[in-house]
């Protein structure tokens, strides 16, 4: 059966044509399991894709008007069956679905790739064929940039991770990912610990991962997961100024054509100092210094002294010290308002790794000032904070605190519970949070519940991650997998430079698209996607759509939590 059409407009834009939304990836046995239909259906049957043999048969909920995509939709339940195998699900009327697997390795392969893409953003590196396979290329970005405020005065800055679809690199969504990912492997280390990545530091000490020298302990080995995170930590080391202050971004004055990233040969520029950039650094800094303290207590100390260098700087500079991209730049800003909650996490993170009281009192000071206490994006981190504060075992750690921050994510929890449960595709999402990125939207949301369930110590909203994982991979209203190379109708034509450039049909596996945008921003987008498109519908798979397609590394990472929690 044809299950998809071609838009005359762009005929490389693929559109699906099925009423069956599943999860391409599949489902795990014991857990929840939905198909969302939008058309009229009584019942459903579960057929094994092998033997065309009927399996199971259940009837279909008629759900009703879905606000956000404006679909009358149904849902088929098959929750209780739960025997592993690759099945179709086929209506009364005869409509059948993509085929899916039950099995309990299912998020395996996706949650492997969201985290292997990583590797294929990072700059100034050989990506060689061992390792990247036909998505290999020369190494980029390796000449020495230079500083915005005196271009006579060079660093080198190379490694670190692209950004997103350009070839820039910032601090502030830089330390959201690496936040995202560390509080992955600190509360599910037995997901990620072992993880086989095949990159460059594979088998290696940790202490070769560090310094490349040839000879290591190898009982100290580090993980793959942490191997590749520190590949953006060691970046971050270089863009520390001597007086502790922290560069805000490294980039070209202007974005790339898309040519490959060894092509993109203009000046890389050293944007200046941020408050933000600097509070973010030195969080994630001591952050990251007590989880590699097991592998290598030398990285470890290097980490916790460059995070204190930077908070002497935030007691040295006390206001508010923003960015704005200079006129001819039209590189990625990451401006923000107000630096309260990026030195609440930054003195938390500190306090936690020091046990100094002196950092204790500055983060209970900042609690006095408004702002979001379970923000988990680049411009909203008081979440990372009082997530860590929670996790932490400090003997004198107030009981109090914890209690309300507790409270705090419960709360939220319960409230996108709400959101869901009125959604028929299960999304915790309102009308407003389809912006640009929305899939990073859906997974902090992800994020939040499992957050909850880990601090409750029950599976209570395990349900409600798996249905926002389920979105992610299928079940919504585009019928869109907006992981590459995951399921058979998968995003493929992400907003990203190599991806175009390399000439190659198949996309690089692992990339999460920004997802649906009510409010399209950029002038394909505009024309693909008409006035009054209902806001999950705002989608086109389209290279040159970045307010609906592009990938950043700061959407990756909430992939990862979320798929490592479900795992």
């Amino acid at each position: 059966m044809d299950t998809t059409y071609f838009d005359e407009r762009t005929p490389n834009v693929k559109k699906f044509s099925l009423p069956i939304f599943v999860n391409q990836a599949g489902y795990k046995p014991e857990s929840i399991k939905r198909a969302v239909i939008k058309e009229k259906a009584s019942h459903f049957s579960l057929i094994n894709a092998d033997t065309c043999v009927t399996v199971y048969k259940g009837q279909c909920t008629h759900f009703g008007l879905d606000t956000n995509s404006q679909d009358d939709v149904y849902i088929a339940d098959f929750s209780d069956f739960k025997d592993c195998g690759t099945y179709c699900l086929v209506t009364d009327t005869n409509v059948s679905s993509l085929p899916f697997q039950i099995s309990d390795t299912v998020f395996d392969n996706v949650l492997h790739d969201t985290i292997k893409a990583f590797y294929f953003l990072r700059c100034g590196l050989d990506l060689e064929e061992k390792h990247a396979g036909k998505f290999g290329h020369s190494a980029c970005h390796t000449a020495k940039a230079v500083l915005w405020e005196d271009q006579t005065i060079s660093h080198d800055i190379t490694g670190g991770w692209h950004d997103a679809g350009d070839y820039g690199r910032y601090i502030t969504a830089g330390a959201c990912a690496l936040a995202h990912l560390l509080f992955a492997y600190k509360m599910y280390p037995k997901k990620l610990k072992n993880l086989s990545l095949n990159i460059p530091e594979s088998n290696a000490s940790a202490c070769e991962v560090l310094s490349g020298d040839t000879v290591g302990n190898p009982s100290c080995r580090l993980p793959d997961f942490l191997a590749e995170c520190k590949y953006e930590l060691l970046w971050f080391l270089k863009m520390q100024r001597e007086d502790g202050g922290v560069y805000h971004k490294a980039t070209t004055l202007r974005h790339a054509p898309f040519v490959m990233p060894e092509e993109d040969r203009n000046t890389m520029l050293i944007f200046p100092v941020s408050s933000m950039a600097t509070a973010d650094f030195a969080a994630v800094c001591a952050m990251a210094s007590g989880i590699y303290r097991e592998f290598d207590s030398v990285f470890a100390d290097t980490l916790l002294t460059a995070a204190e260098k930077s908070a002497h700087w935030l007691e040295q500079n006390p206001d508010f010290l923003g960015f704005k991209n200079p006129d001819g730049c039209n590189t990625g800003e990451y401006g923000e308002r107000d630096d309260k909650d990026n030195r609440f996490w930054a003195y938390t993170e500190l306090y936690i790794a020091t046990g100094k009281e002196f950092y204790h009192d500055r983060m209970k000071a900042l609690l006095k000032m408004k702002f979001p206490l379970t923000g988990l994006g680049f411009a909203a981190v008081g979440g990372f904070g009082t997530l860590s504060y929670l996790l932490c075992d400090r003997e004198n750690a107030s009981m109090e605190l914890k209690d309300f921050f507790k409270e705090c994510f419960l709360d939220e929890a319960l409230r996108l519970k709400e959101l869901s449960d009125s959604c028929g595709y299960g999304a915790a999402m309102a009308e407003e949070d389809y912006i640009w990125g929305s899939n990073m939207s859906l997974l902090k949301h992800g994020m939040i519940f499992a957050i909850a369930d880990y601090l409750t110590g029950t599976d209570t909203y395990l349900p409600y991650a798996t249905l926002q994982a389920d979105y992610l991979l299928g079940v919504n209203a585009t019928g869109y997998s907006y992981v590459t190379g995951t399921g058979a109708f998968c995003c493929n034509y992400p907003h990203l430079r190599p991806a175009h450039a390399d000439g190659i049909e198949e996309c690089i596996p692992g990339m999460v698209s920004g997802g649906p945008n009510r409010h399209p921003a950029d002038a394909d987008a505009k024309i693909l996607i008409p006035e009054g498109t209902p806001p999950m519908k705002c989608f086109a798979d389209d290279v040159g759509c970045y307010s609906l397609n592009e990938i950043t590394i700061y959407w990756n990472s909430p992939a990862v939590f979320v798929l490592a929690y479900l795992k």
